[in-house]
């Protein structure tokens, strides 16, 4: 579709209709220290043969890498051939949102798939769709729990994810929800349960954990929500490398109420920030307070299977003010993308892929053990992530490697001080052999 700009009269008319003189009245609401006071300072306008001449020039700048063992979120996988080849069909990639199902079957159901292999997945009675990404699934989690018991102090692991933690305090700012991080334990990698235990009472909303949490650890919460329980809370879980539930225990068997987290490692690819497809499954008894959409199977007047949005009132559409959540797009593409994934891998191949995965993580670090001067951080099992504790600054080790076309994971001093010498490290089954045996070498040489 192409872009036509509004004319002058276009524009007086809808500020007429709103009842404003002029955009500078339109936008009063913007503090005058934020506006800008000049012109942009861009290029003069090319021809589209320059401007591809002028890209091409910008993308030899580019630094080539030729092992990437970068995770913490967004994670490089293999997506064979078929995703794309069927997300892509047409009559997938022109439809949004489905209000009308007698001439939207193919999308709802497709949104139904993703949700039933989601709930298969987390091990949770119910999930929906609609959930942008594994951030804001997590800050809608939050605010589902405080919409069920009405309280505000949510108690949240500091090994969740640092950037997903930012846009849950952006969602629900200290009027909204009371946050007590609770520290992880710096022998383990892991949440300090005893100090999430003393922090707990009758005024806890929820409490917030991540597993495999930000440095790849796997958390052992089993059992503990009989203690949140006790005090009437809610036990939410974050999963951000979704691949890791084909092979660990299912957040719902240990005892979570509201799973959520980031479904980009089951089919699509990294593509520089996104798009990604968050998820989110309940236990049924808080299936109405879920954000979102929740499309279910039905029959039509002849018997046939049939879809159709249930659940799902007005107000989520057009009455944002009453709505109990403002998450109503449609993730249609990205869910189908993840759905047709999950279903050519099936459950062996998912389980297979995952052990793989971990498999060529554990190589990595054991052959990391024996470097001298280097260390594995914690000691608590790990997915396909882990710490590694380096010479000097994390930082400097990942610039050195880079020159070589290494991108040896994330420097953590960023998010955890304390974490200045360490990266996090990530294998999948895109790294072979000899790139994990070339990172290792490298860094015995720095």
């Amino acid at each position: 579709m192409s872009y036509v700009p509004h004319t002058e009269n276009d524009i007086k008319e809808m500020l007429a209709s709103i009842g404003v003189q002029n955009i500078d009245e339109l936008f009063a609401c913007i503090p005058e220290v934020l506006r800008l006071k000049r012109e942009l300072n861009l290029p003069t306008v090319l021809s589209e043969a320059d401007l591809t001449a002028h890209f091409d020039e910008l993308e030899k700048r580019n630094m080539g890498a030729s092992s990437v063992f970068l995770g913490a979120g967004a994670y490089r996988h293999y997506v064979p051939a078929i995703v794309s080849a069927l997300a892509l069909r047409g009559e997938f990639s022109t439809s949004y949102t489905p209000y009308q199902p007698e001439v939207s079957q193919g999308t709802l159901q497709a949104i139904f798939e993703f949700q039933t292999m989601f709930a298969m997945l987390t091990g949770m009675d119910v999930a929906n769709a609609s959930m942008y990404d594994g951030a804001s699934a997590l800050a809608e989690a939050v605010l589902m729990a405080r919409r069920i018991n009405k309280r505000k102090r949510v108690l949240i692991s500091q090994a969740t994810h640092p950037e997903y933690r930012q846009v849950i305090q952006t969602y629900c700012p200290g009027d909204v929800i009371e946050w007590v991080e609770i520290p992880y334990d710096r022998e383990s990698g892991q949440t300090d349960l005893n100090v999430l235990r003393e922090k707990m009472d009758n005024e806890t909303c929820a409490v917030v954990l991540q597993s495999p949490n930000f440095f790849g650890t796997i958390e052992e919460y089993e059992g503990l929500d009989q203690d949140i329980k006790k005090c009437g809370a809610l036990l939410i879980v974050n999963v951000v490398p979704a691949l890791s539930m084909a092979l660990l225990k299912s957040p719902g068997e240990r005892g979570a109420d509201i799973v959520c987290g980031e479904g980009q490692s089951l089919g699509l690819p990294v593509s520089y920030g996104g798009p990604y497809v968050g998820f989110f499954a309940v236990r049924k008894e808080y299936l109405r307070q879920m954000p979102g959409r929740l499309c279910g199977e039905t029959r039509d007047r002849e018997g046939r299977r049939a879809f159709a949005l249930t659940l799902s009132t007005r107000e989520q559409h057009i009455r944002r003010e009453k709505a109990t959540s403002n998450i109503c797009t449609n993730q249609g593409l990205c869910a189908l993308s993840v759905a047709i994934y999950m279903t050519a891998m099936g459950k062996q191949g998912l389980r297979d892929l995952a052990i793989l995965n971990l498999r060529k993580a554990d190589y990595l670090k054991n052959q990391l053990a024996k470097l001298e001067g280097y260390e594995i951080r914690f000691s608590s099992n790990t997915f396909n992530e882990f710490v590694l504790r380096c010479r000097g600054k994390a930082g400097d080790v990942r610039a050195t490697l880079l020159t070589d076309g290494i991108v040896a994971g994330l420097p953590l001093g960023e998010y955890y001080p304390e974490l200045d010498d360490s990266l996090l490290l990530c294998v999948t089954e895109l790294n072979s052999r000899e790139e994990i045996d070339r990172l290792v070498d490298r860094l015995a040489a720095i």
